[in-house]
């Protein structure tokens, strides 16, 4: 009996959507103009004055809702939480969303302020900007927002806020608690979280977490992650003459540490890309099943690549969702003297890689960065964690300073989970089309700690599109989106399991 009330519950939840439109675009109208002022606060996570302002908007907005609502102290910049009144024969649904964004530099954005957002129209292979007051009662799904934060994460946020509107107005009652708890420096590694977690445990308990961050599937279709890998990363800078040297005197003669530094590199992977560091893929097995799912996934490897402009991709995997199951090991920025119009001829006196690598739950990041440095040292090089001094620079031969970032841990919900069942079958019924279930997405969110902590399954539901340009210039949201996160919160927190 259970089961078919939850049923007629989803297909309620489907055709209230199919019948009423106007409603949902009336309130996607009434999302844009909280976006708008929501961005106009500017959200930097290295400004705390941002962060303060921005809570101050999300209390009084959380607290218009009925929410209860406070800011949680930590050794970083605050957390802000919100709940609705509880009861105990619900059950309760953590919901995590962030609310700080990247550093701007307006000189890259197509528009004078990357904190006022501006409306967008398609225009040939770009976009024209327009005035608000172009927007109507039978507004366009196919326009965007542009503005800093407008995908990441801020619109979730809004669609939240309005979707507990349109509930209110549909008389609707939620059948589960309903947790919020947005972090202030997801953009920076959210360092403080794993504490901050431990802290607040009872304040935070829930039966599951949803994630609500980042993008549906390229494809555009509903989409639900039951994993995402972590990060840890690595700076490595090898040496050469104390001071840079004129390369005719001393080209052939001083040691050259962009040379070191690149046959280093060159030890670490072979020619298709896969980790030759002893130990690295150790505990990683993908059986057919698991196989079977990841195929499943509607990417085309053809596609990736034309759109990325390469002929052939890295063999760490056969196709590319199995290529994230593993960790990864990228040189995210390579740097030594000078370079272009500004080139020298000189031996520089140093040469830095700093790279990331991706975890996965198998993999350690603190395991593989030892390990890193322990193929290093193989290589013949000294490894420090300081400038080398001048009596170590004269007793090693070849020496590579190593600087290690905090690590992110990886996360992966079982696939048959209960909760994560609820949530595909509920957004089958609301969109009507199969959802789109991912293992393990590419990118990181700092989710570990709830579920190392809390005991909880946890999944994202992304909800903005594929090309929302995140983290840089021109970051926008499609209008659409804002009506397909609204009709996924209320499907979800107007059914029953």
């Amino acid at each position: 009996m259970k089961k078919i009330i939850s049923f007629l519950s989803l297909i309620l939840s489907f055709s209230l959507f199919a019948q009423d439109d106007v409603a949902v675009k009336s309130q996607v109208a009434d999302a844009i103009k909280e976006l708008q002022e929501f961005i106009a606060i500017p959200n930097d996570a290295l400004n705390p004055d941002d962060i303060d302002r921005n809570i101050m908007w999300l209390k009084r907005k959380f607290g218009e809702r009925g929410f209860n609502t406070t800011v949680l102290d930590t050794d970083g910049l605050p957390l802000f939480f919100a709940a609705l009144p509880m009861s105990n024969d619900k059950p309760t649904v953590l919901i995590y969303m962030h609310l700080d964004g990247q550093s701007v530099d307006p000189s890259k954005w197509d528009q004078p302020d990357p904190y006022k957002m501006v409306l967008k129209v398609p225009e040939g292979d770009g976009f024209k900007t327009v005035s608000f007051d172009e927007l109507n009662d039978d507004i366009n799904y196919e326009w965007r927002l542009f503005g800093r934060s407008t995908s990441d994460d801020k619109s979730p946020i809004v669609m939240l806020l309005n979707t507990i509107d349109l509930l209110k107005q549909d008389g609707k009652e939620i059948p589960f608690n309903v947790k919020v708890i947005l972090d202030s420096e997801e953009e920076k590694s959210s360092e403080p979280l794993p504490k901050a977690v431990k802290q607040y445990r009872e304040l935070l308990e829930a039966d599951f977490l949803m994630i609500v961050d980042g993008p549906v599937h390229s494809s555009g279709e509903p989409t639900v992650v039951y994993g995402c890998r972590g990060i840890t990363s690595l700076s490595l800078t090898t040496y050469g003459p104390i001071k840079p040297q004129h390369s005719g005197h001393y080209g052939n003669y001083a040691p050259n540490p962009g040379f070191q530094l690149s046959q280093l590199l060159a030890s670490m992977k072979d020619g298709e890309g896969r980790v030759l560091i002893s130990g690295y893929y150790d505990g990683i097995t993908i059986d057919e099943t698991t196989k079977a799912v990841l195929k499943s996934v509607p990417d085309s490897d053809a596609e990736i690549a034309e759109r990325l402009q390469f002929k052939t991709p890295e063999k760490v995997g056969s196709f590319y969702q199995e290529a994230l199951q593993y960790p990864s090991l990228n040189i995210r920025g390579l740097g030594s003297a000078w370079i272009g119009d500004k080139a020298r001829t000189i031996v520089p006196e140093s040469a830095t890689a700093e790279l990331d690598l991706r975890l996965v739950v198998e993999s350690d990041g603190n395991r593989l960065k030892k390990l890193v440095k322990d193929h290093i040292a193989k290589q013949g090089f000294k490894v420090l964690d300081h400038e080398p001094t001048k009596e170590e620079r004269m007793q090693f031969d070849k020496i590579v300073m190593v600087k290690e970032g905090s690590v992110t841990d990886a996360f992966r919900t079982d696939l048959h989970n209960p909760y994560g069942q609820f949530l595909t079958s509920t957004m089958k019924n609301i969109f009507g089309k199969d959802v789109i279930q991912i293992r393990t997405m590419g990118g990181t969110v700092p989710i570990a700690p709830f579920i190392n902590e809390l005991k909880i399954p946890a999944f994202i539901v992304p909800v903005v599109n594929p090309d929302n340009n995140q983290h840089s210039p021109n970051e926008n949201v499609k209008i659409s989106q804002l009506a397909y996160g609204i009709k996924a919160f209320y499907g979800i927190l107007s059914s029953t399991m």
